[in-house]
């Protein structure tokens, strides 16, 4: 490779439910620049470039986090009222959570996400009761294959395939929820295992969904292993979708072809 730019979301968010105890990024070879910003969704962005000619490229993420459960959430506001209290009004104060309404590069709003809800989002159910739901049936109805989809497949491919990965049990969740006017987030983190061998997504980067309770804040919710998020998810990155959030991207001048291959690894452990 001639050159190269690339983007990492790679180091853990600070929040209410888990504290960022040290990161350290390390790229080999040495990167001709590198900086760390923070984009509009507060996530943390390295950017580096290489402009020396490199056979390979390997890019490093080492964090120690703490992590707790959050409290279990109240099953909140029946869903009509959360997405009419995220409908746009002249003179009402803004909502950051609105922009989580909109469809987005890989999630559009749709009927055939709406038709899929319905047996969740009956009349004047609590939105964390919907979301449960619909989470649990996301679970049963979709089979794990890992061959099915790729980081490009859209969400109505994966909704119609009844097939994929976190990526599109995520992607899926999200345009329901949307479909429906309700703010869904995606986050994209790791999922530590521990002793239990069920779980899905482990050993590997993973992605959930978020919903936003108005006056309460954001609950995450794991369609693919069909569990609330808690002490076992570490966050690393929220956005609309994969696009938002994805653990590397860039481009680099050089050959495409067999020899230009990526290999990831991750090792989540307990202290």
């Amino acid at each position: 490779v001639k050159n190269a730019q690339h983007m990492a979301h790679l180091k853990p968010r600070h929040d209410n439910r888990q504290a960022v105890i040290s990161h350290v990024l390390s790229v080999d070879p040495p990167p001709a620049q590198q900086t760390e910003t923070v984009d509009g969704f507060g996530n943390t962005r390295s950017f580096f470039s290489l402009q020396n000619a490199h056979p390979s490229l390997q890019v490093t993420a080492c964090s120690v986090v703490s992590t707790h459960a959050s409290p279990a959430p109240d099953p909140g506001l029946p869903w009509e009222q959360v997405r009419e209290r995220m409908r746009y009004r002249r003179g009402r104060a803004y909502d950051p959570a609105t922009e989580f309404t909109f469809p987005s590069p890989y999630v559009p709003r749709h009927e055939d996400f709406v038709a899929y809800a319905r047996p969740s989002f009956s009349a004047d159910r609590p939105l964390m009761e919907a979301a449960a739901d619909l989470m649990a049936r996301i679970h049963s109805d979709f089979t794990y294959a890992a061959e099915a989809t790729d980081i490009n497949t859209p969400a109505l491919q994966a909704l119609a395939m009844r097939r994929g990965v976190c990526q599109d049990f995520a992607h899926v969740m999200i345009g329901v929820c949307r479909s429906l006017g309700i703010p869904t987030r995606y986050v994209s983190g790791y999922l530590y295992n521990g002793p239990e061998s069920h779980l899905r997504g482990t050993q590997a980067s993973h992605a959930w969904c978020e919903v936003h309770i108005p006056g309460k804040g954001w609950f995450g919710l794991d369609p693919t292993n069909n569990t609330l998020a808690d002490e076992r998810h570490v966050k690393i990155a929220t956005g609309r979708d994969y696009a938002d959030a994805a653990p590397l991207t860039g481009q680099f001048d050089g050959p495409m072809d067999a020899t230009a291959a990526m290999q990831i690894e991750v090792e989540v452990s307990a202290a």
